[in-house]
C-alpha cells in the first residue's frame, strides 16, 4: 500500500479567527492588522515611514509625554491600587494616571507634583492630616480618626514618599486602618534628599479608594 504523504505550508502574515469566523482577528489580513487590548478587539493599517518633518509642537508633545512617563513608572504598584476602576473598562492603573497627569498636572512640558494624584476614588477622606520626621529614616502620618459619612474604620492608609530627582519612591498601599489614627513610612537613611509626600485611603475590601492628598515636600 503506498504511503500518503501530507506538506503543511505556514503562510505568511496569516491571521486567526477568535471565536470563529464572525468573531476578531488577530495577525495580518491584506493591508490591515488584528488586535486587541484590554479585551477590546480592533484593526490597524501597516506601519507607514514618516517623511514629513517634525513640528516643534510635536517635538514639545514628545517631550511632555516622556516626563509624564519617566515621572509615573516607579509608581506602577501604587497606581495600580490608587487608579483602580478608574475607566473601566478602556484603562485603569497607570494609564489612567497618566491620562490624569497629563490634562490636569502639567505646565507646558513641566509636572506640578503638587496638583499630580495618585489615587483617585470617591471614599471620604479624614480631617487634620499632618507628616513629620521622626527619626533618620522615618516619616510619622496622623490623621483624625473621626469617621465620617461612607468611609469605614477598617479602610487602610496609603501612605508615599517619592524622591522624584533619584526616581526612588517609598510606599504602602496597606497601611494602619482608619480607627488607629497614625502609621510610619521607612525612607533611605541617605541624607539630601527631597521627598514629595502623598497620602489617601483604600477600602479594606479594596472596592474603591479615595483621591490622594499632596501634603508637600520634606527635605531629609
Amino acid at each position: 500500500m503506498d504511503k500518503l504523504y501530507i506538506s503543511i505550508v505556514k503562510i505568511p502574515g496569516m491571521a486567526k479567527f477568535i471565536n470563529g469566523i464572525n468573531g476578531p482577528i488577530k495577525g495580518k489580513v491584506g493591508t490591515v492588522i488584528g488586535s486587541s487590548r484590554n479585551g477590546v478587539p480592533y484593526v490597524k493599517g501597516p506601519y507607514k515611514r514618516r517623511t514629513k518633518k517634525v513640528s516643534k509642537q510635536e517635538l514639545t508633545n514628545r517631550t511632555k509625554f516622556a516626563n509624564i512617563q519617566y515621572w509615573l513608572k516607579p509608581l506602577l504598584v501604587f497606581l495600580k491600587v490608587g487608579f483602580k476602576g478608574y475607566n473601566l473598562p478602556k484603562s485603569e492603573g497607570f494609564v489612567s494616571a497618566r491620562s490624569f497627569l497629563s490634562k490636569n498636572a502639567v505646565d507646558g512640558v513641566h509636572i506640578n507634583p503638587a496638583l499630580v494624584q495618585v489615587s483617585y476614588g470617591d471614599l471620604p477622606l479624614p480631617d487634620s492630616i499632618a507628616v513629620g520626621l521622626v527619626d533618620n529614616n522615618h516619616l510619622q502620618f496622623t490623621w483624625d480618626t473621626q469617621v465620617v459619612s461612607g468611609a469605614n474604620r477598617s479602610d487602610q492608609v496609603m501612605l508615599l514618599a517619592y524622591d522624584i530627582e533619584g526616581k526612588d519612591p517609598y510606599f504602602t498601599v496597606t497601611g494602619q486602618f482608619r480607627r488607629v489614627g497614625s502609621d510610619t513610612l521607612q525612607i533611605s537613611p541617605q541624607t539630601g534628599k527631597s521627598y514629595h509626600l502623598y497620602f489617601a485611603f483604600v477600602a479594606a475590601d479594596r472596592s474603591r479608594q479615595s483621591h490622594s492628598v499632596y501634603l508637600g515636600t520634606i527635605e531629609h
